[in-house]
């Protein structure tokens, strides 16, 4: 994939607790010269990022009721109505897991609309359309839960679905740590799911221009990464496909 095309899918993301705003600042410079699709960040940082980044062609992402998903649904209506007021273009929501893995489909559809209104009302309040992506949390469900939520997702009217938080903590049976990112059965289960519909946005666990590659070609439209700069710079050495 060629590194142009490739930069344009990457949500620059850094989501620390500890983020400091000179690291917020690096971020959004770096997004800015290599041009990337966006700064994904927390939301206390969207209005600095929309005023640093104003006239790049960057787009300010945050998430909301993140990395849990177990906010209130009002909670997370809130969030995003301030967010998008503050300048977020991009909204990435958790939804709730707990009501999925309960086999709820009608709450998490409802909670996922309600935020897609929120943004909307809140974006058309700005002059511009705002996007929701619906985070799953993949690492946790199944392959039937993901196949619902991708549906629920679909039927609210979000404009992606996405893998991970990059937060989560699975284990085994024996308490060994399991994958918590994207992997490349998900992305094509995800695709395969919503058809051409929705985009997919894979995120967690991203750190080479081979995996990112093997990641849009499952159908991955989105990659979501703390290491776009090293990705980037590795796809110059990468075969063209």
């Amino acid at each position: 994939m060629e590194k142009e095309a490739l930069a344009k899918i990457i949500d620059h993301t850094l989501l620390s607790p500890t983020a400091t705003k000179s690291q917020i600042e690096k971020l959004c410079d770096e997004a800015a010269q290599n041009k990337f699709a966006s700064v994904c960040v927390n939301p206390i940082w969207v209005k600095f990022c929309a005023e640093k980044l104003r006239g790049t062609g960057v787009a300010v992402c945050t998430v909301i009721g993140f990395p849990l998903g177990a906010d209130k649904t009002e909670v997370k209506t809130f969030a995003t109505s301030s967010a998008v007021l503050d300048g977020a273009d991009e909204i990435d929501m958790v939804l709730n897991v707990g009501k999925a893995k309960e086999g709820d489909f009608e709450f998490v559809q409802d909670e996922i609309e309600q935020v897609v209104n929120a943004a909307k009302s809140a974006g058309e309040a700005n002059g511009k359309k705002v996007l929701v992506k619906v985070i799953l949390e993949t690492c946790l469900l199944t392959d039937i839960e993901i196949e619902k939520c991708c549906l629920a997702a679909k039927s609210a009217r979000a404009d992606f679905v996405k893998t991970s938080t990059g937060f989560a903590a699975p284990k085994d049976k024996k308490g060994e740590p399991l994958p918590n990112g994207a992997s490349v059965h998900h992305i094509a289960l995800m695709r395969k799911t919503v058809g051409s519909a929705l985009g997919v946005k894979a995120s967690g666990g991203i750190r080479t221009a081979q995996f990112a590659q093997e990641l849009v070609e499952a159908g991955a439209t989105r990659l979501g990464t703390s290491n776009g700069i090293a990705i980037i710079a590795e796809c110059l050495n990468l075969p063209q496909r």
